[in-house]
């Protein structure tokens, strides 16, 4: 059992946790919590940290565990893992009610073709989002839509950042992405395969829903703050807007992509 702070693997853990380049150049991830664990294909973890009260309860004579506990504790007991005690868990954890269990996760390695797949792909184009919560909100509503991936600036939070993977709750592990240096260039490279790349944006002349979606689709969502650059919201082959009452000048960027996505699902499930 790792009882002390000063264990270079815990030191290792908490730089992991707040430098997204020492993530980066390890090729790594950090997940916490049972759901992500469950989550997780087992060939991408690398390492497993459980906190002492956690396997005391996963595999002590206790009863009454949920069907997470019980799938956990199962997929734990064919994986090797490093017990610590409670308070140098906390120490590691990034979240001020740990949960219990922390892995470290190789990073998966997309390209274009992965997320252009299948008949008609629906991707999400995300340019200098800076909010976590709102990037991983959009991957795990983009699964339930169905996208076929997303693709982000340079600029966009880190998809790693730890708030982010909690957002995704699994998604992460399942939808195609990637980083792009030239969002419009791959956007024209998008429109020549016959994808119709759609801009979020107050200067649409028309609500989304009168546009037909079935076709490979892309839509492009700009920063929470000022929206799309015009110089990438110029390369799309539309302007759309997102109908709204009252006094509201704009939508949460995970809102609106979710409204987009969902009304994509729709026309394409009728």
């Amino acid at each position: 059992m790792i009882t002390s702070n000063s264990n270079s693997k815990i030191k290792q853990i908490v730089a992991w946790q707040t430098k997204g380049k020492e993530r980066k150049k390890a090729g790594i991830f950090l997940t916490e919590g049972l759901k992500m664990f469950e989550e997780a294909p087992a060939s991408s973890i690398m390492e497993i940290y459980v906190a002492a009260g956690e396997e005391k309860k996963l595999f002590g004579e206790v009863s009454g565990l949920t069907e997470l506990e019980r799938a956990c504790a199962d997929k734990l007991r064919g994986l090797q893992y490093e017990v610590v005690a409670d308070d140098v868990f906390a120490k590691m954890s990034d979240t001020q009610t740990p949960q219990g269990i922390l892995c470290v996760v190789k990073r998966p390695e997309y390209g274009l073709s992965d997320i252009c797949h299948g008949k008609s792909p629906l991707i999400m184009i995300l340019e200098d989002l800076q909010d976590p919560g709102n990037l991983g909100t959009i991957v795990r509503t983009g699964e339930g839509a169905g996208v076929s991936g997303i693709i982000m600036s340079r600029n966009t939070v880190d998809i790693y950042n730890p708030k982010t993977i909690r957002a995704t709750m699994g998604s992460v592990f399942r939808v195609p992405f990637m980083y792009s240096d030239d969002l419009g260039t791959l956007v024209e490279e998008l429109k020549q395969t016959g994808v119709r790349t759609y801009a979020a944006h107050l200067s649409g002349e028309d609500y989304y829903g009168k546009y037909d979606f079935t076709a490979p689709t892309a839509f492009m969502i700009g920063n929470e703050g000022r929206g799309l650059t015009k110089e990438l919201a110029d390369k799309a082959s539309a302007y759309i807007r997102i109908p709204m009452e009252g006094k509201v000048e704009s939508l949460n960027a995970a809102i609106a992509s979710t409204l987009l996505m969902y009304e994509t699902h729709r026309q394409r499930h009728m």
